[in-house]
């Protein structure tokens, strides 16, 4: 089996829209999910994430000779359950297979994983993205979802990529290797043109919010429990041939999947206009920059010398137990969301925002914590919004727990800050100087509702802006708005807009 790197002679990228109008985008996605079972795959090994390098492993996960592997039923009841929430058949009777290569961090020099008998296939999922047109639903076909093992993690150390190319040494982290996954494959995606990389991403995020209401992984992509392969290829328009390839390996946003496919299409357009063939690859995203470098020359199936693994007996579910957990299925997101929205008054445009921002969960875990959905909207979409986008991170990896932002509104409710000051505690949360209520007195944002301070403050303000006061002695009330802001800005906004607005009628009219 082929290791090599295949860099391609640098070619110019192709506008993506510019691309469209001679290429048709050929998607697939495979999405491998860590299960939040509390012990590996095929041995008790405790799977915490966090825990100190090679010290959640045993004589199995690390492949010592003599070990023997038991399948964990819990990761199979996942697995099932995965199966049945994406339209999948199960199969009565799967087995595990050798997937053989050699990596460092696969200790064993093969993975346990199914090969052409998985436990689910056949299975479709829906999902909707938003157009010029209005929203437009796509079917997304499902190939398969299987069970195998995780990795070991590698950890590049010296050089300025974090790769291994240009690394002074390497570590391995065999912690996670033995952890269960299931990867879920998509058929070939076409006709999605344009919204090619929405899809995607659409297709992520349904997947992200289906697998966290089964509560069958944390499905965090920051941490890795969550990753998808974009496999891209491009075709003229007008022909039934798919392109050659490329697949972008353990893509681990959201948005990162939406990048990789529009990147991925400008390269390839690139290099078929200037003539030249795409390589068959895989290939490294960078989240900085985002774009993608070559890996290795893909492997096809053959290469991997499959054959069945002669330690594990095949996994034959039963119907009636396949039934049972078909009955435990949760809410499909599609009926969560239109239920959500009723609950929560939202309008159609609303809605769709707050789904595309993908704060759903975090709106829903607010309003749970005792806001209202127009307020936990409004800072979800807005002041948080805004820096994650600043920092180039997903909402739900800003640092800011929606018990926290329902605690900053409780504030805000209470009239012991107001909006303005809020977002100097969201500066603080996001620093992470504790609770709400200790960023409120460590900053001294508290507002000031004391009158005696407003009214000697409001004394000021109408000497200094005779000509104001002067308006508003004569009716014009709309003009206390400029004296307002002044003792707001005297009190650096920490006063109680409200009562300052009452004390300068009170003396001026």
């Amino acid at each position: 089996m082929t290791q090599t790197r295949t860099d391609q002679a640098p070619t110019e990228l192709v506008p993506f829209d510019e691309a469209l109008t001679r290429y048709e985008p050929v998607m697939g996605l495979e999405v491998h999910v860590e299960l939040n079972t509390a012990s590996k795959m095929f041995c008790g090994c405790s799977t915490v994430f966090g825990a100190e390098p090679n010290t959640q492993v045993c004589p199995t996960c690390l492949g010592l000779p003599g070990a023997l592997p038991v399948v964990n039923g819990k990761a199979v009841e996942s697995a099932i359950r995965i199966g049945l929430a994406l339209n999948c058949s199960i199969a009565p009777w799967s087995r595990f297979a050798r997937k053989n290569y050699f990596y460092p961090d696969m200790p064993k020099n093969f993975q346990t994983s199914q090969y052409d008998e998985p436990i689910a296939f056949d299975g479709w999922t829906d999902v909707t993205v938003d157009t010029e047109d209005g929203p437009k639903t796509f079917r997304v076909e499902i190939e398969r979802a299987h069970m195998e093992e995780d990795t070991g993690k590698s950890l590049h150390v010296g050089g300025s990529t974090g790769r291994i190319h240009g690394a002074e040494y390497s570590l391995v982290d065999y912690n996670r290797a033995g952890i269960p996954l299931i990867e879920i494959v998509t058929k070939p995606i076409t006709g999605a043109g344009e919204h090619a990389p929405a899809v995607a991403k659409a297709y992520v995020a349904h997947l992200r919010e289906l697998i966290r209401a089964l509560d069958v992984s944390d499905v965090r992509m920051e941490q890795g429990s969550m990753r998808c392969d974009v496999n891209l290829s491009l075709m003229p328009i007008g022909s039934e041939v798919f392109g050659t390839r490329s697949e972008t390996k353990n893509v681990n946003s959201l948005r990162s999947v939406e990048r990789a496919v529009r990147y991925e299409a400008a390269r390839h357009a690139g290099i078929l206009d200037a003539g030249q063939k795409v390589v068959q690859e895989t290939r490294h995203f960078h989240e900085d920059t985002g774009e993608t470098t070559s890996g290795r020359e893909k492997s096809d199936a053959e290469d991997y010398r499959y054959f069945p693994e002669p330690d594990l007996v095949p996994v034959a579910p039963s119907d009636a137990w396949v039934e049972e957990l078909r009955g435990t299925l949760p809410e499909p997101p599609a009926a969560r969301r239109a239920r959500l929205q009723g609950e929560w008054g939202y309008s159609d445009l609303e809605m769709r925002d707050v789904v595309g921002a993908g704060a759903l969960d975090l709106v829903e875990q607010t309003v749970a914590a005792g806001t209202s959905p127009a307020s936990a909207r409004k800072w979800w979409l807005g002041e948080l919004a805004r820096r994650a986008n600043d920092t180039d991170v997903a909402l739900d990896e800003l640092g800011v727990t929606p018990e926290q932002v329902a605690q900053v509104q409780g504030l805000v409710d209470a009239k012991r800050i107001n909006d303005k000051l809020a977002r100097q505690v969201f500066d603080g949360l996001v620093a992470g100087e504790g609770t709400p209520e200790e960023i409120v007195a460590a900053r001294g944002l508290e507002v000031v509702s004391d009158d005696g301070a407003l009214t000697a403050a409001v004394d000021r303000a109408i000497e200094a802006n005779p000509d104001v006061a002067d308006k508003i002695r004569g009716g014009k009330v709309a003009a206390a708005g400029a004296l307002i802001g002044a003792v707001m800005k005297e009190m650096r906004g920490q006063a109680d807009a409200g009562r300052v607005r009452e004390l300068i009628l009170e003396r001026l009219t």
